[in-house]
């Protein structure tokens, strides 16, 4: 069996992902993007049940799916998506000295993502979870 297509061509993919997610938020390096992708994919993952994160990350690409799942204690308490503001700020104190997440970073990342993933795939997982999430993902 061949290896995967999603597979032989992840870095390439997760490069143009990172690429858009710092060009929409006007950060200046990909360097500055990566802590805000990872903000925004942890704080949506805080707030699932374990099944419904892994779902998510199954219509996720292989390179973003494993920062998705990194350094996951799958034993914190869930948390309940909340306002836009009050989960941007709990993106922007990942790393608190190293973190340029704009007050868009939600916004921001939804929008690479979408740009970078197949719309019809994701937009399924999330009508499947809660309310939340939906709201969560929207560019």
């Amino acid at each position: 069996m061949p290896i995967p297509p999603e597979y032989q061509r992840a870095s390439a993919e997760f490069d143009q992902f990172m690429l858009d997610a710092r060009d929409i938020s006007g950060l200046t390096t990909t360097n500055m993007a990566y802590n805000m992708v990872v903000g925004v994919l942890h704080a949506f993952r805080r707030r699932l049940a374990l099944r419904d994160a892994l779902r998510f990350a199954n219509v996720l690409p292989p390179v973003i799916r494993a920062i998705f799942v990194s350094d996951w204690d799958s034993d914190q308490p869930q948390l309940d998506f909340t306002d836009r503001e009050s989960m941007t700020r709990e993106v922007q104190s990942l790393r608190k000295a190293h973190n340029f997440s704009p007050d868009s970073a939600i916004r921001d990342v939804a929008s690479a993502l979408r740009r970078n993933i197949d719309q019809q795939a994701l937009d399924r997982v999330l009508f499947s979870l809660p309310a939340g999430a939906r709201a969560f993902w929207e560019a």
